[in-house]
């Protein structure tokens, strides 16, 4: 089971207690999601802007880092239908700030969690090579899987680290994805609503290790597990 952006079922997503609340349970990883400031730091956040989760809209990409620090999550889960909405942060949680990549990589390593990290939007080659050696300076590239939607951040990635462990995350398995898979030696993390016991059974024939996202229904989670797949990313189930 891997924690989705943290145990963001409980806590707010790519939160520094999410991660926390993950490592202090049984799973085997936290997912988190990296993009880069203007000024080239990397801080864990999933959308575009902060509007969703602080209520203040602004581009990641735009902000220098010391902007982006100063402003506050709000204090609320992910997912209403999970844990019920909670009202905002109006006593100011300090510790509900933004955190850096160096944050989410220690908490991980205290631990002991593998690291699954998703690079969001398109990174340059120059940008993914700072993004490893910042992990490699903090002494845990070996524990870290990395994600991506974005097949350009996978070569890359690829290019740089040939034995690293990659998934590529995608809605539907078709002929493209398994070309790009072979090609690059690359595994799979899926919308697990695609799955059924025969396409895990081929994903396995094919070598590839089969994540799937997001799953928060013990019911489907049962039958994943029953169909074999090796890793189910959730918000809430241990």
């Amino acid at each position: 089971m891997v924690a989705h952006r943290g145990l963001c079922g409980l806590e707010p997503e790519n939160s520094i207690p999410a991660f926390v609340a993950a490592g202090n349970r049984s799973y085997y990883g936290i997912e988190s999601d990296v993009r880069m400031t203007a000024d080239g730091r990397f801080v864990m956040l999933h959308d575009d802007t902060t509007k969703r989760m602080t209520g203040e809209e602004l581009r990641v990409s735009d902000m220098p880092y010391e902007t982006i620090r100063k402003i506050r999550l709000r204090d609320c889960c992910q997912r209403e239908e999970t844990m019920g909405q909670r009202n905002g942060n109006p006593g100011g949680r300090q510790d509900l700030i933004i955190p850096n990549l160096a944050e989410y990589i220690t908490v991980c390593k205290k631990y002991g969690k593998v690291c699954v990290l998703e690079l969001k939007n398109v990174f340059c080659p120059e940008d993914v090579k700072r993004l490893i050696e910042e992990i490699r300076t903090l002494d845990y590239l070996e524990h870290v899987v990395f994600i991506s939607f974005e097949w350009v951040n996978l070569t890359n990635l690829r290019r740089f680290l040939p034995e690293q462990e990659l998934y590529c995350l995608v809605l539907e398995w078709n002929e493209k994805v398994r070309t790009f898979t072979r090609e690059y030696g690359i595994q799979i993390d899926i919308a697990y609503q695609a799955l059924s016991k025969e396409l895990v059974e081929e994903l396995h024939r094919e070598k590839l290790k089969v994540n799937c996202w997001t799953c928060d229904s013990r019911e489907d989670a049962r039958t994943l597990v029953s169909w074999g797949v090796d890793f189910i990313t959730t918000d809430i189930l241990e």
